[in-house]
Order: structure tokens, then C-alpha cells, then sequence
């Protein structure tokens, strides 16, 4: 009797710890969301201060970085918006190789771009913590996609068994 009441003391515990899990991963979610319903304007200025508290930033540097950040943000709703109407129209199809390459190198060119014109508004300290914040946020875009693929073993590379 008692070993039952101890498994099912047990089976609880792990039921609750797992939703709690679970909650904390649907919260993950809203947070994007809400980011996603905010205007350029506003994601522009959320990450210029978060920079400015980051980096130290002077007036002259916020005012171009805060530009930068502007023009980024914008291409970025643009690109979400146009995204989103497709998903709903039904008019959402995966993109052939060519148009994937396409957008990988628009995508990488584009961070070029980006690299050089932070590289002219911050100085040497400033731009190595800099690329280090981004070195950081790409790992963890990339933790979010980690997993096991369908039809591919953990910790092989395609191809490579």
C-alpha cells in the first residue's frame, strides 16, 4: 500500500514539473508575438537603448545607430507582413533551392552591410562587445531549431554515418 501511495505521490510530481514546462515555453512564445505587434519605430528604439545601456553609447552614435536600427526594423515588418498575408491567403509555398540560396545570400549581405556601417559609428571597444552580442544572439537563435530532424540520428551529420 505504501509503495503505491509513494508512486503516485511520484507520477504527480512529474505530471506537475512538466506542465510547468510547458507553461514556461507557451510564455517564451507571447513574448515574440507581442515584439511582432510592435511598429519599426518602436522595435528601432527598443533595441537602440538596449544598445546604448550595452555599448555606452554617445549622442552622435544613438542618433545613427537609432537610424540603422530604424531601417532594419522596417525591412524586418515588411518582410513579416508580406510573409503573414501569404500564410493567409494560402498563396504560402516552400521556396525552391534557388529562391532558398537567394534569400541566404540577401540575408548575408545584408549583415555585411550592417557589420561595416556599425564598424564606422562605434570605436574598436565598443564594436568587439558589439560582435560578441551578435555572436551570442546567433547562438541562440540557433538553440531554438535544435533537435532531433525527422529521419536523421542525433549527433550525425547528414551523410556522414
Amino acid at each position: 500500500m505504501k509503495k503505491l501511495i509513494l508512486i503516485a505521490v511520484a507520477l504527480f510530481a512529474l505530471q506537475v514539473s512538466a506542465q510547468e514546462e510547458k507553461k514556461e515555453k507557451h510564455n517564451r512564445g507571447e513574448r515574440g508575438e507581442r515584439m511582432m505587434n510592435l511598429s519599426a519605430e518602436e522595435m528601432a528604439t527598443f533595441q537602440t537603448k538596449k544598445m546604448i545601456l550595452a555599448l555606452d553609447l554617445t549622442e552622435s552614435q544613438q542618433s545613427k545607430v537609432q537610424k540603422l536600427n530604424l531601417e532594419n526594423a522596417t525591412k524586418r515588418k515588411v518582410m513579416m507582413e508580406d510573409r503573414k498575408a501569404k500564410k493567409e491567403n494560402g498563396d504560402a509555398k516552400k521556396p525552391t533551392k534557388e529562391e532558398r540560396l537567394a534569400m541566404v545570400n540577401a540575408r548575408l549581405d545584408h549583415k555585411i552591410a550592417e557589420k561595416a556601417k556599425m564598424k564606422d559609428i562605434l570605436n574598436d571597444k565598443q564594436y568587439a562587445k558589439w560582435e560578441k552580442m551578435q555572436a551570442r544572439m546567433g547562438k541562440k537563435g540557433k538553440r531554438k531549431g535544435e533537435g532531433k530532424k525527422k529521419g536523421q540520428k542525433r549527433g550525425y551529420d547528414e551523410g556522414k554515418i
